[in-house]
């Protein structure tokens, strides 16, 4: 099955610091036909305004895994883990038995837009944990990139979930990746424009299920993918 969602059709949370949109239900927003695709629950994408963000809250038994789009997101949790994050750089934080965290924009003078993404994890209550590296220099291959992986995949950021592999690739117009065949994929076009058998614009998603593998075009400079692929 092959199913288009447009970014006009997410849920959307607007206040005066947060403009966010939902591909699942999250939050105040509940439609008990859309809570998630395969291991993927939560596809938020963000903009904070400047020095804005989301204090300390909690999070439990969850792999949640944060892409800077444009600016840079500050991090800092209960067990000791800080960071800044901008783009190219991949960071995983593991909720297992329990952890607190915060995310702020680390800047006062721009805003910072981001995707924050939530798989089940293997197992309830591994310890946890934080990564961050910096792929920027694999994503100028043009080529799909190995952000977070439950399978080892070299230089990514460790999921506590064997089933699950987030790709990116930056692409220009005219070059193309095959998007992996696997019971749930979810293809979300981040940045830019391409086509996968329909036309896609920036915040669009294409939902798979049990399809064979397929090939994305950009249709535009800078065209920035990303792409779930869950079993």
């Amino acid at each position: 099955m092959i199913d288009v969602r447009h970014a006009r059709d997410r849920f959307h949370t607007a206040i005066d610091w947060l403009d966010s949109w939902h591909s699942f239900s999250f939050s105040t927003h509940y439609d008990p036909a859309n809570v998630g695709h395969g291991l993927l629950l939560v596809n938020n994408d963000d903009r904070v305004a400047p020095g804005a963000g989301f204090g300390a809250h909690a999070h439990q038994d969850m792999e949640i895994v944060t892409w800077v789009l444009e600016g840079s997101l500050a991090h800092q949790d209960s067990a000791g883990h800080s960071g800044i994050i901008t783009p190219g750089v991949a960071q995983r934080m593991s909720a297992g038995t329990g952890i607190r965290h915060s995310e702020m924009n680390a800047s006062t003078t721009e805003p910072v837009h981001f995707l924050q993404m939530w798989v089940r994890p293997d197992r309830a209550g591994v310890e946890p944990g934080y990564e961050q590296i910096d792929i920027a220099d694999r994503l100028g291959s043009h080529e799909l990139v190995a952000v977070a992986s439950g399978q080892g995949h070299e230089g990514a950021v460790h999921l506590h979930q064997e089933g699950a592999v987030l790709w990116a690739a930056r692409l220009d117009e005219g070059e193309s990746v095959t998007v992996p065949a696997a019971l749930h994929v979810h293809v979300f076009v981040a940045r830019g424009t391409a086509r996968m058998a329909v036309d896609l614009a920036e915040g669009d998603a294409v939902r798979l299920t049990d399809e064979p593998a397929q090939e994305l075009t950009a249709t535009s400079d800078d065209t920035e993918v990303l792409i779930w692929e869950t079993a």
